[in-house]
């Protein structure tokens, strides 16, 4: 062999030796973390629920162990709706949850679940990656030191169960409903009373007759949750979120001590839930408003053009009063609507009508 040959040869060899010796980059290298994450949804609860575990295990796939955030059922760490409290303190590393379950502690924060008689899927996300609503969630919820990750999309919710036919908006006056986000105080406007109840406790609650009436999501999760064994009239469309996202809740705190990778591998995950959650969804809607009706006798009705524009006009009686009261409560709802008004021409135009 000529010398230079058996040159290249020997530099190629260290070459090998020495990259093998070197330590493991990103995931292979990583300092392993180990976090709590307590869910405000059940693992068994369609798609909502299921997507926590999912996401947990792709995480740890993607980090080959190295970054885990091990899942807590509801309740199994501190109840569902004390897990921003929890987070923020730090005595939980993470919650899988939805911005809703804070309006106690943040009233705008609704806005990064579902707006009523809002936008669509893809112009909900259009503003919140692209016209700065994730910008101001992140500014607001770091005064409290928690870090909100879009996690979860869904599709439109349906907007209540009742026991028996609302006709007009007078029927509605002095039913008890439980009701989640910004659309319970439109339904206080119209004479209902309103409470927010965990996912689990609507169907006792229902029973017993604690609330008459009651929404929670779409048909596939209502279905499973057994609503249509107390309640036979299903009311569409769910005007309050025409589409509604879930969040991944971390420590700002711990999130920030987290490697670069780390913090990149939630994200991605984040993204790929919502992709994941959303044809889900979609794929099972239609099943399970066969089964509602066809098996199990509900009767599916779409709100009148009269509640329908009752329900509209109490929404910017909402706007004005919650605008006035809460500066950061306007300041999203500038961003919000603003962004809506110039993005409305691709509405009008882009989709089949």
């Amino acid at each position: 062999m000529h010398s230079h040959a058996r040159l290249r040869l020997a530099v190629m060899g260290f070459l090998v030796v020495t990259l093998a010796l070197l330590p493991a980059t990103n995931a292979y290298a990583q300092k392993r973390v180990k976090w709590k994450m307590q869910s405000a949804f059940g693992s068994t609860l369609d798609v909502v629920g299921e997507s926590g575990p999912k996401f947990s295990g792709n995480l740890r796939t993607m980090s080959n162990g190295t970054l885990e955030l091990k899942f807590y059922e509801p309740g199994a760490l501190v109840p569902a709706l004390e897990i921003f409290n929890a987070v923020s303190a730090g005595s939980v590393d993470a919650g899988w949850t939805t911005a809703g379950y804070h309006a106690g502690q943040i009233p705008s924060a609704s806005f990064f679940t579902g707006v009523p008689f809002g936008p669509a899927a893809g112009e909900y996300l259009a503003w919140l990656k692209f016209g700065g609503g994730h910008e101001l969630k992140d500014e607001i919820y770091a005064r409290y030191g928690v870090r909100g990750i879009s996690c979860t999309l869904i599709p439109p919710e349906a907007s209540g169960w009742f026991r028996k036919e609302i006709k007009t908006v007078s029927d509605l006056e002095g039913i008890k409903m439980r009701f989640f986000g910004m659309g319970a105080k439109v339904m206080q406007k119209l004479g209902v009373s309103t409470q927010l109840l965990a996912p689990g406790d609507i169907y006792p609650a229902l029973e017993r007759g604690v609330i008459d009436a009651t929404e929670l999501s779409f048909p596939s999760i209502d279905y499973n949750m057994g609503l249509h064994q107390v309640a036979k009239h299903y009311y569409f469309p769910g005007w309050h979120n025409q589409s509604a996202i879930g969040e991944l809740l971390v420590n700002l705190e711990k999130f920030n001590a987290l490697s670069d990778d780390h913090q990149r591998m939630v994200e991605v995950a984040c993204d790929a839930n919502m992709t994941w959650t959303y044809a889900a969804s979609e794929s099972r809607q239609f099943v399970a408003m066969r089964k509602l009706v066809d098996e199990h006798g509900v009767t599916i009705h779409f709100w009148s053009d009269e509640i329908l524009v009752k329900m509209r006009e109490s929404w910017q009686e909402v706007v004005a009063e919650e605008s006035a009261r809460d500066p950061d409560f306007r300041r999203i709802y500038e961003s919000y609507s603003d962004f809506r008004k110039r993005y409305a021409i691709w509405r009008e135009h882009g989709y089949l009508k």
